[in-house]
């Protein structure tokens, strides 16, 4: 006798295949029969007139903290995720080393969130293992995160590593890859990433390519240094001879709209000769980050302490004040050509400044009569430096452009954010695919949406058999209806749950029916190795 049966639904395989009709037999937590199923079960659910696919992969998030603190998912199971990649962007919880601790929190609290849970995570190793050992409501892979594990060695020494502290970045990486690690994840954009030369990360890949993992990059530049910065990640991966996915692949800044065709260009180039070299993109038009990240990079040296010095001392704000009115060749002075008119507050921890969320660095500064600049560094100082943001700073040709690319999977980039206005891929990326760019503008097709969104990112990040219905394979499903679907989440009012999801099951579980948990918890941790370490009791 079959676990579930789901009956006369529209199977969208994953594979990009056309749909077809057909039903889905699910036993011990796997896919074992598929077409016209005849055999009993214990549930049987009718789900005519809907879309059935593989469960969506979020295969770049920030969700590290909130899996552990928040285990019911529902902000993703709502959308139809069932399994989320952290580690991302060179952020990660761990490694700590205690002499660096606080810098470390300070580091990755404004993209992460808060732990609710005492901070007693110091390795890799360890946060691996509370992932297995929790009850967990959805799957979850890591990368090791270069900027955490540079911290660990160096704290924020803008400087190269020496040969012995590089050879403990590799150690520590090493021992990451053998605990399950998908790959390395850096952030050239955020410091201590950005004090990085391309010749270490090279160094490191090498140790990525021995475990044949990913190497995923936030790049060092989405602007004026886009395709600058593009040319060295690919030149990185040439020289590790790793496999190399681009995250969030954008042009930032007006003056940079319509360099995301150069930037594919220089992707196709680096295919052609052999490379295997892929990207993600988000369904919006504004990004997501942290206010300090709007900084000059000289400024933020020695972490957010440091950074706060600098801000409330006189000649060192001049100076950060001189370089955010112009634009700037080393480093993308987005605001110049984007304005602080779309730079937007979404978190602040302070009830007397919970205001302010919604609302423009520009229209602030009107109400208090500042200057806008010198408004934003108040605010650091205010804020402890811990203050999210939501930028305007796309083109929305551009959004597509990528989002239609044949090299490009779909991923929330999402932060954790528990309180404030978070941008609203949080809670609508995966429904808002379908909505906007599939039945609205017509940008892809529904099959080709779901396969960006399952079988294409369970290849790219070795999830094993994921992301497609097929015998044999994970049952990881999800059960919409295509009318009905459509995210609800906006910039005004981001923390709303899409509409369409009928249900979710993970490893063969019904986790989510009609937006409501089930209390299944059978989530799993999914290492390099593809081994599952689960709760399917």
């Amino acid at each position: 006798m079959l676990d579930t049966i789901i009956k006369s639904g529209k199977i969208i395989d994953g594979t990009g295949n056309p749909w077809f009709y057909g039903d889905l037999g699910i036993k011990a937590g796997k896919i074992v029969s598929i077409g016209n199923v005849t055999e009993e079960a214990v549930e049987i659910l009718d789900v005519t007139g809907n879309m059935v696919s593989p469960g969506f992969i979020d295969g770049h998030c920030h969700s590290d903290l909130m899996i552990l603190d928040y285990p019911e998912s529902e902000i993703k199971l709502q959308q139809g995720v069932t399994t989320e990649v952290v580690g991302n962007c060179g952020l990660a919880p761990v490694p700590v080393n205690p002499l660096y601790k606080n810098e470390l929190q300070n580091y990755v609290e404004p993209v992460l969130g808060k732990a609710n849970k005492d901070w007693r995570l110091n390795t890799i190793n360890e946060y691996f293992n509370e992932l297995q050992n929790n009850l967990l409501s959805e799957n979850v892979a890591s990368y090791v995160a270069h900027g955490s594990v540079r911290i660990a060695v160096m704290g924020f020494d803008k400087r190269p590593p020496t040969k012995e502290e590089l050879d403990e970045m590799k150690y520590i990486l090493e021992e990451g890859m053998r605990a399950g690690a998908i790959g390395l994840s850096i952030g050239l954009l955020y410091s201590p990433g950005s004090y990085s030369t391309k010749e270490e990360i090279a160094e490191l890949s090498t140790v990525v390519n021995k475990y044949n993992g990913l190497l995923s990059t936030h790049i060092r530049g989405e602007g004026n240094n886009l395709i600058r910065s593009v040319k060295e990640v690919l030149w990185i991966a040439e020289k590790s001879n790793v496999t190399l996915h681009i995250s969030h692949l954008k042009a930032a800044g007006k003056r940079n709209f319509g360099k995301v065709i150069e930037a594919m260009n220089l992707i196709d180039n680096a295919r052609n000769r052999g490379m295997d070299v892929t990207c993600d993109v988000y369904p919006y038009s504004a990004g997501s980050t942290m206010l300090t990240t709007l900084l000059p990079p000289w400024s933020l040296e020695g972490g957010l302490s440091s950074v706060l010095k600098r801000i409330k001392d006189y000649s060192e704000r001049s100076k950060i004040k001189q370089e955010l009115i112009q634009e700037q060749e080393d480093w993308d002075n987005l605001v110049v050509s984007t304005g602080w008119d779309n730079v937007i507050i979404s978190s602040v921890q302070s009830q007397s400044l919970k205001r302010y969320e919604g609302v423009s660095i520009l229209d602030i500064s009107k109400e208090s009569g500042k200057d806008p600049i010198d408004q934003a560094l108040d605010l650091l100082i205010e804020e402890d430096g811990n203050i999210g943001i939501v930028f305007f700073h796309m083109a929305e040709n551009d959004v597509q452009q990528v989002m239609k690319y044949s090299y490009s999977l779909i991923a929330s980039d999402s932060l954790t954010c528990y309180t404030g206005k978070p941008h609203p891929r949080l809670y609508g990326t995966f429904p808002r695919v379908f909505s906007k760019y599939v039945k609205q503008e017509k940008i892809i097709s529904l099959e080709d949406a779901v396969r960006k969104m399952t079988s294409f990112p369970a290849k790219r990040f070795g999830l094993g058999n994921r992301g497609q219905l097929v015998q044999g394979y994970a049952a990881d499903i999800v059960v919409f209806n295509f009318d009905n679907i459509e995210d609800k989440a906006t910039y005004e009012d981001p923390s709303k749950y899409p509409e369409g999801i009928q249900y979710v099951l993970v490893n063969g579980k019904l986790t989510m029916k009609n937006r409501q948990h089930t209390l299944q918890k059978c989530g799993c941790f999914l290492s390099n190795k593809t081994k599952m370490i689960n709760h399917m009791g």
